[in-house]
């Protein structure tokens, strides 16, 4: 086993070790030892030998069996967003995201129920605006006894009672931790969008430093967020982002910055760009523009510009993330403003990272949007 599985895999143990200790000892979330997860060494390129495919080429895409799981492939995600107002007019993020992780290629055969190679984790956050609060929680659990898992028919990802699931023509997300509940109904207003080359969303130079990715990028929002003792009946606009790969990121890459913007004439982008060490932007940062009709145009790094126009320290991990974006999309004469809802949208869970929902302002009218920066506990260094 080369020195990056490792490292891979022990970051993978240390978590599981960390939750199961704490939970065995009932320990509180915050008396739990602070341990952060680099997101981008776990996403990062790995020996050709593992024994995981590679998205390498275009491939077709099937539904509803692409809505389920890919298990040749070493990680995969979804990734739900949102931004909802109540009946007053009170504005909330949430974000709701399954991951899946093979701790290694072998399959399992063994017929045995509580074994498995498969762990799988998510990621709860709801942001109040009105109180400039932002809630953020994870669960992580073992592919085993029916604990998590993915379907596609019918549509379902869990990790315990957290769920994502179709019933009656409609997806719905249900997820409670302590005092914060969501349940929601989605129902998609645009046809898929393929990121990339048709779904091929390269991110290295490398064979293999890809992902197969697929968006929803307008989904009509309707149901309860909870928070203490208050249920908000919300509306609004959600985003899914699709996910599945096994060596992401090229060696030197430490983390990206993505944005999802939905502009209120209907018309949605998605960018990110790829932050190397030395600061600079790969040439492999992309994204992709959707008209109101449901047509999309792919965007060049060369197409774009991002910059940011001010920062925030988290006062928790001391990590010092940009809080503020003005973006150009030349080609367009599209010019934005991102600002985020609240300062603090920080997750500090096993891994560190910034999302959440950005009001948008631009020449050509405003918008909704969600935000997500990793990897700056490296650039902070």
């Amino acid at each position: 086993m080369t020195k990056k599985r490792v490292n891979i895999f022990l970051i993978i143990t240390i978590l599981i070790a960390i939750i199961g200790i704490g939970a065995w000892f009932g320990f509180a979330p915050d008396q739990q030892p602070r341990f952060y997860a680099s997101i981008s060494e776990v996403l990062s390129d790995h020996p050709a030998d593992d024994g995981f495919k590679r998205a390498i080429e275009v491939i077709p895409f099937h539904f509803p069996r692409d809505f389920g799981t890919h298990p040749d492939f070493q990680t995969e995600w979804w990734y739900y967003t949102g931004n909802l107002q109540n009946e007053t007019g009170d504005h909330f993020g949430y974000q709701l995201t399954i991951f899946r992780r093979a701790l290694s290629p072998e399959k399992t055969n063994s017929g045995s129920q509580w074994r498995t190679n498969q762990i799988y984790f998510a990621h709860l956050a709801v942001t109040d605006v009105k109180s400039n609060r932002f809630y953020s929680f994870e669960r992580f659990s073992r592919e085993a006894i029916g604990l998590a898992g993915a379907r596609s028919e019918p549509y379902r990802i869990w990790v315990e009672n957290w769920q994502i699931k179709e019933e009656n023509g409609l997806i719905h997300l249900l997820a409670e931790e302590e005092n914060i509940s969501l349940n929601l109904s989605l129902s998609s207003i645009k046809a898929i969008v393929f990121q990339g080359n048709n779904g091929l969303s390269q991110k290295g130079s490398g064979q293999g430093n890809a992902s197969y990715y697929y968006s929803q990028t307008r989904i009509d929002t309707k149901g309860t967020v909870k928070i203490g003792d208050t249920s908000h009946i919300v509306k609004g606009d959600s985003w899914l982002d699709r996910e599945w790969s096994t060596s992401t990121l090229q060696r030197g890459d430490i983390g990206w910055d993505w944005f999802s913007i939905q502009l209120n004439d209907n018309r949605e982008i998605m960018l990110f760009q790829i932050r190397a060490e030395d600061g600079s932007i790969s040439d492999y940062s992309s994204g992709m523009f959707v008209f109101s009709n449901g047509q999309s145009l792919p965007l060049t790094r060369g197409s774009f510009s991002i910059t940011a126009v001010d920062k925030w320290k988290s006062p928790e991990t001391g990590i010092v993330y940009p809080s503020g974006w003005n973006i150009a999309l030349h080609d367009m004469n599209l010019k934005l403003l991102l600002v985020p809802y609240i300062k603090n949208q920080e997750h500090q869970l096993s891994f560190a990272y910034w999302e959440g929902a950005v009001k948008v302002k631009s020449n050509q009218g405003d918008g909704f949007g969600y935000v997500e920066l990793t990897g700056y506990e490296k650039s902070n260094r």
